[in-house]
């Protein structure tokens, strides 16, 4: 139940006059600020991760390509032209335009291999995100926190890519891509969720989007990469995403805090204050406040490592309003990962065409960033999966017309589903209170790259047909939207920090409600 628990007492200054109890909101700002220097250093810092949840998502668009290839001047053209099926082609007619360590696909012979086999390493990768998020989803909220969670998995991520440099051969190679994926599955949801809640709530909007520019960064460093090291071995790829990872680790380690709320909700109060203390003085801000007149709201349960979901089940208000966005979810991420990868299947250079969808993600990143404030979350949503959704089918019809306006339809469809992630994540933020909050957008995050694992295939699919990959792509991202009608508005409003508190915040809205109409 709700308790009235001293708060900060070290922070405390002489007796004052009473006053009413105050959030866990208006302690935290209270202490050290809504945003200052040393929290937007923090929050950046924290944000970066995502630079590398953005180069192990989108690497294999260039390890995992296949390579352009030419007809041998010894060839018969009779036999060898450029229409020609690979696979129906004498060995000794036809040589890869660069040498065959480029790609796992000349290296290892599998221009002839079945589409699930080729597949089969970016498959395993989303299959491995899955398999992570479900199994470490709740740590961040139960044991570990945000900021050991985000370290953890880092490493994970990163020394699985150092393993995989070495691998003899597909099968090896799709294990350690499946275990790449099982330490990625947190990054982004600890980054965000901790940058946020480093601030205080009239920056959160602003500061997560903020790991959306650096998801760009990474993004549109890979194509830089790929082009500087376009005659070496993919094995360097590898190398250059995963070295600067162990990096960053050591500076997060001993410049970033945990999120003080988490600490308090944990009823870690020492720690608590000692976090606080630590980044005021960092901040320069005097505390000229008294902190022990503070209303903690306490869980009425205790929360274990897998109880946060079911907590989310529970309750019929949580359980819909996840059930929504993780169906939104599923239809915004078979988009955003199935585009990248099928920028092979159209009439564009693969450099060129990747930059230019990483491109699309710096105007939907600016856009959420300036309008956050502005935009009401469940209308710009709904509006952009819409939007992508009729642009993925239009990308099938006029490909037959125009390959400029078939990729012009790509990036418009590319930049609405960035647009819907982004909005996505800002949206299941603060539809659900801090108890559970890293664990619901855990979950959303899954949901959207358990529409990632269908997309090679449908890739693979779509190489003869586009409306297999684009045309479905297109469907599911539009039907998938509609559920979202029925979630409630949350630009505005306060975020609470238990279920209980979230639960009273309804119970006011119905009274208040009921006694308009009345």
């Amino acid at each position: 139940m709700a308790d009235s628990t001293p708060l900060l007492s070290h922070c405390d200054k002489p007796a004052e006059p009473k006053r009413p109890p105050r959030s866990l909101d208006e302690t935290i700002e209270g202490c050290i600020g809504d945003f200052g220097w040393w929290q937007f250093l923090q929050a950046i810092l924290v944000s970066l991760a995502w630079v590398f949840d953005a180069q192990q998502t989108f690497i294999s668009v260039f390890t995992d390509a296949e390579p352009s290839w030419h007809c041998t001047q010894g060839g018969d053209e009779s036999v060898c032209n450029s229409l020609s099926n690979i696979c129906e082609l004498p060995k000794n007619s036809w040589s890869w335009d660069w040498p065959s360590q480029t790609s796992i696909i000349s290296e290892w012979g599998l221009e002839c291999a079945p589409s699930f086999i080729t597949g089969l390493p970016a498959s395993a990768f989303f299959m491995g995100c899955l398999a992570g998020g479900l199994a470490l989803a709740t740590l961040a909220d139960s044991t570990l926190g945000r900021k050991n969670m985000l370290l953890f998995s880092c490493l994970m991520m990163s020394f699985s890519s150092i393993f995989t440099v070495f691998s003899p051969n597909i099968w090896i190679y799709s294990v350690l891509r499946f275990i790449n994926g099982f330490g990625r599955a947190t990054v982004g949801t600890c980054a965000l969720v901790l940058s946020t809640e480093l601030v205080g709530k009239r920056w959160r909007g602003q500061v997560g989007v903020v790991g959306f520019f650096c998801f760009t960064l990474g993004f549109l460093s890979l194509p830089v990469m790929a082009y500087v090291n376009r005659g070496s071995s993919w094995r360097t790829l590898y190398l250059w995403i995963s070295v600067p990872t162990i990096l960053y680790c050591i500076l997060v380690h001993f410049l970033v805090h945990e999120s003080p709320r988490w600490l308090f909700v944990r009823g870690r109060k020492e720690e608590a204050v000692l976090t606080l203390k630590s980044m005021a003085q960092a901040n320069q801000s005097p505390i000229t406040m008294s902190f022990s007149n503070v209303l903690i709201e306490q869980e009425s349960w205790n929360v274990d490592i897998y109880s946060s979901i079911k907590i989310l089940l529970n309750k019929r208000w949580a359980a819909k309003r996840l059930a929504a966005v993780m169906v939104g979810g599923f239809g915004i991420g078979m988009v955003y990962y199935g585009m990248p990868l099928g920028l092979g299947n159209l009439s564009v250079n693969l450099y060129l065409g990747v930059t230019l969808n990483a491109l699309s993600e710096l105007p939907a990143s600016l856009i959420t960033f300036f309008l956050i404030g502005k935009m009401k979350r469940k209308d710009s949503l709904l509006g952009f999966t819409i939007l992508s959704g009729v642009c993925s089918v239009l990308c099938v019809v006029v490909g037959k017309v125009s390959p400029s306006l078939q990729i012009a339809m790509e990036l418009i469809s590319f930049f609405s589903a960035c647009s819907a992630f982004n909005m996505s994540l800002i949206y299941t933020l603060e539809l659900f209170p801090t108890c559970v909050r890293n664990s619901a957008i855990s979950m959303v995050r899954q949901a959207l790259v358990f529409g990632g694992v269908f997309s090679p295939l449908l890739v693979a699919a779509g190489r003869t047909n586009n409306f297999i990959s684009f045309g479905v792509f297109g469907l599911v991202i539009g039907i998938c939207g509609l559920p979202l009608v029925g979630l409630p508005e949350t630009r505005g409003g306060t975020i609470c920090d238990t279920m209980d508190e979230e639960e009273h915040k309804q119970n006011e809205k119905a009274a208040a409600a009921i006694s308009t109409l009345a």
